[in-house]
């Protein structure tokens, strides 16, 4: 008898502390949420790289996000050569539920406008950059200005200049280029969804410095 009544205080004690611990455990979320906010280890700065907080379509897409201080979400700087494939990534990229804005030369160029003033327009008025580089892009004088135009634009901004590889030897990959990061497309489906989950974290990022910049 007596060594049962030892144990059921024993487990009274434990119950009450593991109670306790509980209760100040719910009595401050707000403690654990900024700790987890605030946190800058390694690993979790590596997840936030590839894994953006979740941001709302209604957010980026919200009157008076800074998504709508440009004209376009994205500018598709291609060769005439690659046209049907560019208008396949464009009808993608437009149909998603964020209805991306996206720039299309022969499309969207003013009409009777100087092919220089159009290519610096589109890229002064694009968040993102989408570079199609393929052997025709290579041979394009107007790709190449293009491209140099987008880099004198923002040269250091992570995310902007999106470049997809297509039919191209890594060694042909261009010089101006190598600092970045490429997307090399082999399935068409996956590349499309890599460019659209590309331009969404640049608009996210871009939306979310905005805001904390006006609190």
């Amino acid at each position: 008898m007596a060594g049962w009544f030892k144990r059921f205080l024993h487990k009274s004690k434990s119950s009450s502390a593991e109670s306790s611990l509980n209760s100040s455990r719910s009595a401050s979320p707000s403690h654990s949420s900024s700790s987890a906010e605030n946190c800058t280890s390694t690993s979790m700065s590596l997840v936030r790289s590839v894994h953006l907080s979740p941001t709302s379509v209604s957010d980026i897409s919200a009157l008076g996000s800074a998504r709508w201080a440009k004209s376009y979400d994205v500018c598709i700087c291609h060769s005439e050569v690659d046209l049907e494939l560019v208008e396949e990534l464009v009808s993608y990229l437009e149909g998603q539920p964020e209805s991306f804005r996206c720039f299309l030369q022969l499309r969207d160029a003013a009409p009777g406008s100087a092919v220089v003033t159009a290519l610096c327009d589109a890229v002064q008025n694009s968040h993102c950059w989408v570079m199609l580089i393929t052997p025709d892009f290579l041979q394009d004088p107007w790709c190449k200005y293009q491209m140099h135009q987008a880099l004198a634009e923002a040269p250091m901004a992570n995310g902007r200049t999106i470049p997809v590889l297509k039919g191209v030897d890594r060694k042909d990959y261009p010089r101006e280029l190598r600092n970045l990061y490429y997307i090399y497309m082999a399935l068409k489906e996956n590349s499309f969804r890599q460019i659209r989950d590309t331009i969404m974290r640049y608009l996210q990022e871009l939306c979310r410095n905005s805001t904390s910049r006006t609190d």
